[in-house]
């Protein structure tokens, strides 16, 4: 069984139906046992960093998180989701969970400093992404497949062997990121078709060491 968290950050019934398609059981939940209980977890969101950190953390999740993190469960983030597992995030400048160490930077931040006009924010459509290191959730991708995105911050980790896969959106981004039994997508991979069910179907089957 997959725990989709649920911390008021919409977007959820889209990630479970995708699941529910590709044949995996799955719940939306912000019950901490059954997150506990759950062989993997699921952090996706839509929305702002601020609030969704009040929400985890009046809820109770940010420390469900990690704790489900440190048992070795596999855990997947997607857009907002792949945001506030970092230790910051400009939006707000908001204080995220830390599960890995880095922030997410604004795009109109990194335009300005880069000198880039003409791009509409937020980042939002298809693109494809560059994997940077072979990775199990990530098996049978093709260079020309799309995904699809909606996002004004993007995922900046410290580390460079973090980053799994980048895209190109007038800077070169990280748009997975990723560590031991962590993986994010900036992307949705539940909107993204055929590539994207891959993705959450690789993820069902993956048993990180």
């Amino acid at each position: 069984m997959i725990a989709i968290i649920d911390y008021d950050a919409g977007n959820l019934a889209s990630v479970s139906r995708a699941f529910s398609h590709i044949g995996v059981p799955n719940i939306i939940t912000n019950d901490i046992n059954v997150i506990e209980s759950a062989e993997k977890v699921v952090f996706p969101g839509v929305g702002a960093a601020g609030s969704a950190m009040i929400s985890l953390k009046r809820l109770g999740l940010d420390k469900a998180l990690s704790a489900a993190l440190n048992s070795g469960k596999p855990v997947m983030g997607i857009c907002l989701g792949t945001q506030i597992i970092l230790r910051s995030s400009q939006e707000n400048q908001t204080p995220c969970l830390g599960l890995m160490a880095g922030c997410a930077r604004a795009f109109s931040e990194s335009f300005k400093f880069q000198g880039i006009t003409g791009l509409k924010i937020p980042h939002m459509g298809w693109n494809r992404i560059s994997l940077r290191a072979d990775h199990p959730v990530f098996a049978g991708m093709r260079p020309e497949d799309e995904f699809y995105f909606v996002h004004s911050f993007y995922p900046s980790p410290d580390h460079a062997d973090q980053v799994i896969a980048t895209t190109e959106y007038g800077i070169e981004f990280p748009s997975v990121i990723g560590v031991k039994n962590l993986v994010a997508t900036q992307f949705h991979p539940e909107k993204s078709g055929k590539p994207g069910l891959r993705i959450l179907k690789n993820f069902s089957g993956w048993n990180p060491c």
